[in-house]
């Protein structure tokens, strides 16, 4: 079992304050078996069927159950999303004499909100689970691996990691964020999959979008909206905070929080990649990692792409508050001039410090017109 990052925060949590915990991720990141690490004296899968159904018959049940535990006793309740109002009672266990706490997971945003869920202000610290990470994995690091078939943790872990993602697919995004979603038009939503797949990490152009696959683009929108509630995306804005004449592109890139997940969406999970594709699987590969470095250390960072209409660009522009941090990203081994024209392009408009890193796969750190180069583990490795 790999030790995760949010383990220790869980239980440092748990030990200095009185609060509840809400962790979010999409399925299989490994919600259940995190949180069963933790010290539980009830558990609540909602994921299971004959348990949610009688939850759903009888809400009192969760009262009734956790009246014949001691005080001060931590539940937990999985796939709380399922049942959204039964987190009203909770609030009110929350709030009673007896000092019990919660541990809920879910993977979908959009039901609760859907459901007017009450989120309970002030009651729960809420964090979000990321499938493993370079940190996590340590020797069990493999780059094409990675970039192949993802780092879902049973997927990643497993000979037949593989075939678990295909299933993964079909039982999970095509049939039950389809069910989730309210979606209609099944033929234009598994079209818009595997359009979404094909556009991960580039800028949307909702018009175009629209033309090539016959889906009108509000609707292309709204099952942008629903990857985006279950987690299955991650929204990377354009950076606009420029000085000059130049014009920076607003418009949003959108990626997948796994590539094995986006691969296999696109049948290509036991593809052998050209450098070409995988030179873009690595970008994204390492925009994940910032977000999930960026949620786990609580650092407050934004993280946006830029490109400019002059189309220079840069992959990664981290705002950390009163600097920049401007990465480029190459697969490459080897280190080439041209891969420095964006991060000086930029270094030219920004009106906040800028740190610009080129991050590749040699071996050899350097400094090159100011612009540090750096291996992209040793880079990953100095961020810890």
């Amino acid at each position: 079992m790999e030790k995760r990052i949010l383990l220790q925060t869980l239980k440092n949590g748990l030990v200095t304050t009185p609060k509840s915990i809400l962790l979010m991720g999409p399925r299989q990141t490994g919600k259940s078996t995190l949180l069963g690490q933790l010290e539980v004296n009830f558990k609540i899968d909602l994921s299971d069927e004959s348990t949610y159904r009688q939850h759903i018959k009888d809400p009192e049940l969760i009262r009734a159950q956790t009246n014949a535990l001691p005080k001060a006793s931590i539940i937990l309740v999985d796939e709380v999303q399922r049942i959204p109002s039964i987190l009203n009672t909770i609030q009110s266990l929350i709030d009673s004499e007896r000092k019990l706490r919660f541990l809920l997971t879910g993977s979908s945003a959009r039901k609760l909100k859907r459901g007017h869920a009450n989120l309970l202000p002030g009651r729960l610290f809420r964090y979000e689970l990321f499938p493993l990470t370079f940190w996590e994995l340590k020797e069990k690091w493999d780059l094409s691996k990675a970039l192949t078939i993802g780092t879902l943790p049973e997927i990643y872990l497993n000979d037949y990691g593989p075939e678990l993602l295909t299933n993964y697919i079909d039982s999970y995004l095509r049939e039950e964020i389809q069910a989730e979603a309210l979606i209609r038009n099944i033929a234009s939503y598994a079209r818009f999959l595997d359009m979404a797949a094909e556009a991960s990490g580039q800028i949307i152009n909702y018009s175009k979008l629209a033309s090539d696959s016959e889906i009108p683009k509000e609707t292309i929108r709204r099952y942008y909206e629903i990857l985006a509630d279950t987690l299955l995306v991650h929204r990377l804005p354009g950076f606009t905070n420029i000085k000059g004449s130049r014009k920076a592109i607003q418009k949003e890139q959108f990626i997948f929080f796994d590539l094995g997940v986006r691969n296999a969406l696109l049948r290509q999970h036991r593809n052998i990649f050209t450098p070409t594709q995988l030179g873009k699987l690595f970008e994204q590969w390492l925009v994940t990692q910032l977000i999930a470095f960026n949620s786990y250390h609580q650092k407050n960072w934004q993280i946006f792409y830029y490109r400019d209409d002059l189309k220079q660009e840069v992959d990664v522009i981290v705002d950390c508050g009163q600097d920049l941090l401007a990465i480029e990203i190459k697969y490459a081994e080897k280190f080439h001039p041209d891969f420095l024209t964006g991060l000086k392009a930029f270094s030219k408009v920004t009106k906040k410090p800028v740190r610009s890193i080129l991050l590749y796969r040699g071996d050899s750190k350097q400094v090159r017109e100011g612009i540090e180069i750096w291996p992209y583990q040793d880079f990953l490795n100095e961020l810890t």
